[in-house]
């Protein structure tokens, strides 16, 4: 049996327990959830899974509950807390990703990453790639990124672009202007696309942090070849020379992040997320359009992001 911790059961996180079904029934997986508050979880489906707050994981059932950091809090948890599990699935957001993903690293666990817009930040980056453990980036909602990957890795692309479109009211955020607000408030299907934002991953999670993991997952995917041997999922690297200067796998995609073109547009009425990715260079021209359709557990969230978690998660426990 295969041991499993989920961070976050949200949205994604049930989803994926409910897609987890087939191993879940057969013994072949063992599903743990944590969540901050297990009170707020009370009356929502488990799917099978057995949901816990930080006291309830990291407490012997003899000893009484510590007083823990809140879930937002930056402090590191002990990597000792995840020594029961075999693999840990992040689920809960970037915040989350920055502050468990370090550390599952750091004891040496497999450590499969949802909300790859973590990788931004260049501490939690380096944190992530640091090993031994290894890390496992999901595609999330979009796909095509293994012909992307091969094309970057034989430095065949010059040019990475991801247009994006989603409903134009769930774009709104707090540092918006009224007048900046209400445009997406009023705007009608017939109107079209209205572009709210350009420019590469690195800028975009600064203002809409909620949209930028496809882009930096991305950014990872055609980062390139590094010539130090990584702590991630990318295979063998080519050793590096005495002429050529190292390159690792967060110094790429530090570079990647700047490169990459991203448009984000608002569409009235548009219920399915919706990724178009164009890329060129010398190993020819790739076009790619993906239309998800909502997760069953939240109509905000894509259905595929949950899928290749599952996807990932499968593979990485078949090794």
């Amino acid at each position: 049996m295969t041991s499993v911790l989920l961070l976050g059961f949200g949205a994604i996180g049930r989803h994926v327990a409910r897609l987890l079904s087939p191993e879940l029934e057969s013994g072949a997986f063992n599903l743990t959830a944590l969540v901050s508050d297990r009170a707020n979880h009370r009356g929502r489906p488990n799917h099978g899974a057995e949901v816990v707050d930080l006291p309830t994981l990291t407490t012997p059932v003899h000893e009484p509950a510590p007083s823990l950091p809140a879930a937002s809090s930056t402090q590191s948890p002990s990597p000792r807390m995840f020594d029961r599990f075999d693999v840990i699935v992040e689920c809960a957001g970037v915040p989350a990703a920055a502050r468990f993903g370090p550390a599952v690293i750091a004891a040496g666990h497999p450590f499969v990453l949802t909300s790859v817009g973590a990788m931004a930040d260049p501490g939690t980056r380096a944190g992530l790639l640091a090993g031994p453990g290894r890390l496992h980036v999901t595609n999330g909602a979009i796909g095509g990124l293994d012909v992307l990957e091969a094309a970057a890795q034989s430095d065949g692309l010059d040019s990475v672009e991801i247009t994006t479109s989603k409903e134009a009211s769930g774009l709104i955020r707090p540092w918006m202007s009224e007048t900046e607000a209400e445009r997406l408030r009023v705007l009608r299907p017939e109107d079209g696309p209205l572009t709210v934002f350009e420019g590469n991953p690195a800028e975009a999670i600064e203002k809409f942090p909620a949209n930028v993991n496809i882009a930096v997952a991305l950014a990872w995917a055609t980062r390139g070849l590094s010539s130090a041997a990584p702590a991630s999922d990318s295979g063998a690297r080519a050793a590096s020379t005495d002429t050529a200067p190292e390159r690792t796998d967060a110094d790429l995609l530090g570079a990647s992040l700047e490169r990459v073109r991203v448009v984000l547009q608002a569409v009235a009425g548009q219920t399915q997320s919706a990724h178009r990715i164009r890329a060129s260079g010398s190993a020819g021209e790739f076009a790619f359009d993906i239309r998800s359709t909502p997760s069953p557990e939240n109509p905000a969230t894509s259905g595929l992001t949950a899928l290749s978690v599952a996807r990932t998660l499968r593979t990485v426990t078949a090794r």
